[in-house]
């Protein structure tokens, strides 16, 4: 004769350890997920192999660059737990792309992939970007620059240099980088739409101290379109409560909130950060932004 309650202990254990099972399984996913970094900016001291742009929108001082940037940035990554990331091509150098190849040849296409920077005045600048990624099947973006105090590049996002560069990325699978002001967030919104389903990461959270408050509304509508991300990164810039800066949680959560967990992404200081400002979010969630957003967007 058959005893209920035996087979109801039973009937519960077992579905116990089918729960254990599955949250160790959901455990190993997000230990698998890598935190991965898009910001690093490589300078190098050694200014005759790798100069200056004559078109350089600014000049770090060389001494305090080291002469090999990558193996400096590849102890902060052990230090702080990175595990891949995207080398961004610094506005100093312009389109000579030397020292971001330079690294990527010394590295491990698992490790690290680069970004690339054009001039849209130059009508042979979807050309080259072209010729680049073909070479150099690693470079995954192309960067665009336009916010008050810098319109060194182009005026409006309706210029056709721009229009044609963009379009290039587009054809070339890149991802779109902005680094814009809340004031051209409408202007770039136009482009976006012009180019449905291009893939777009918002550099700094749009750099909101180059804008006004109610500008902002404008960056926060770019959440609607569904291939839009953004990086939270640089917010250094805007607090001085260091580490986590933790008095802009405020702000951070209302883009955060418009955005949603699988656009957002991480860049910048101490991935802790996204521990921080993500409070209240699962586990998966914040593994999301730390990398598995960019493993995605990337294919990586």
């Amino acid at each position: 004769m058959t005893n209920n309650k035996t087979d109801r202990r039973t009937m519960l254990a077992l579905m116990g350890a089918g729960a254990a099972v599955a949250g160790m399984g959901r455990a190993s996913a997000q230990a698998k997920t890598p935190v991965i970094e898009w910001n690093m900016h490589m300078f190098s001291s050694d200014v005759a192999k790798f100069p200056y742009h004559p078109k350089a929108t600014y000049k770090p001082d060389p001494a305090k660059s080291p002469a090999d940037p990558l193996a400096a940035y590849e102890a902060h990554m052990k230090e702080f737990g990175i595990d891949r990331a995207v080398l961004v091509q610094p506005e100093p150098y312009g389109d000579d792309h030397k020292l971001v190849l330079d690294c990527l040849a010394r590295t491990s296409p698992q490790k690290f992939k680069g970004t690339s920077l054009f001039y849209t005045t130059d009508p042979e600048a979807p050309a080259k970007l072209e010729a680049l990624v073909k070479a150099h099947p690693r470079i995954c973006s192309t960067r665009f620059h336009l916010h008050r105090g810098n319109k060194a590049y182009f005026a409006s996002f309706e210029d056709p240099g721009v229009r044609a560069l963009w379009k290039k990325a587009v054809d070339l699978d890149l991802v779109v980088e902005l680094d814009i002001g809340p004031n051209y967030a409408r202007d770039a919104g136009k482009a976006i739409a012009a180019f449905p389903g291009c893939k777009v990461l918002i550099d700094h959270m749009a750099n909101p101290k180059t804008g006004n408050i109610w500008e902002y509304g404008d960056v926060l509508d770019l959440a609607k379109f569904p291939n839009v991300y953004m990086k939270m990164s640089a917010i250094g810039y805007m607090s001085s409560d260091k580490p986590y800066y933790e008095s802009l949680k405020p702000w951070t959560s209302r883009v955060i909130k418009e955005f949603g967990p699988d656009r957002m992404v991480w860049s910048g200081d101490s991935p802790h950060i996204v521990d921080v400002h993500m409070q209240g979010y699962s586990a998966a969630d914040i593994a999301k932004v730390k990398g598995g957003n960019l493993q995605r967007l990337l294919n990586w």
